[in-house]
């Protein structure tokens, strides 16, 4: 079984953003670039669901300029199997992504794609379903838990909603996007430090 995750190279989410002078987008010279967080959270899942015995290879595929290569590289250090880089010097929106994906995955027929959310560059949000869309494939979004049962070529997604959990059942192959899990693991660790603090100022010891 083989999974295909999508990474796009974006400004580190670390860097402060400086607008261009003359406001046409952002300044992205001399500025520390890195693998969209959202992207990286889908190649860990490609790479656990492959741990645990259930894919046998794992694809990593980035378009851009040839800058890109050093987020593929970070992808295979983190283990992925191959790396794909279609190289473009122009602007890339979500459709034309989402067809040149498409064209990729024609080639080299995964059984899952796996994409970040979102991009932290442009907060699109589309790729994922677009690409879905024009292959025919089921998707499942916003996952925040994916089992895969090889057997019965399915996989389970539980996805985020604003009532809480949707639980999906998705024939293979089929399009993942993936949010960043560990937010919610930081904010609940935000939240106990915080909840601390206010405990010892409001009762300080006598």
């Amino acid at each position: 079984m083989k999974i295909m995750v999508a990474i796009k190279r974006v400004v580190d989410y670390a860097v402060k953003i400086r607008v261009k002078p003359d406001k046409t987008g952002v300044e992205t010279k001399n500025v520390k670039m890195s693998m969209n967080p959202f992207c990286e959270i889908g190649l860990e899942e490609a790479l656990r669901i492959k741990e645990s015995g259930l894919a046998t290879e794992v694809v990593a595929v980035s378009l851009g300029p040839s800058q890109c290569v050093d987020s593929l590289r970070t992808g295979l250090a983190m283990g992925a199997d191959r790396a794909i880089h279609v190289e473009a010097n122009c602007d890339l929106y979500p459709l034309p992504v989402a067809k040149i994906l498409k064209k990729l995955v024609q080639i080299e027929n995964p059984h899952l794609l796996f994409l970040g959310k979102q991009a932290i560059d442009d907060d699109c949000n589309q790729t994922g379903q677009m690409v879905a869309g024009l292959l025919g494939w089921p998707q499942g979004t916003f996952a925040s838990k994916v089992v895969l049962d090889k057997e019965k070529q399915i996989v389970t997604v539980d996805r985020e909603v604003d009532g809480g959990l949707e639980t999906l059942c998705l024939d293979l192959p089929a399009v993942i996007t993936l949010p960043v899990k560990s937010l919610a693991i930081h904010l609940n660790v935000c939240l106990v430090s915080f909840t601390a603090h206010v405990s010892a100022f409001l009762n300080p010891p006598v």
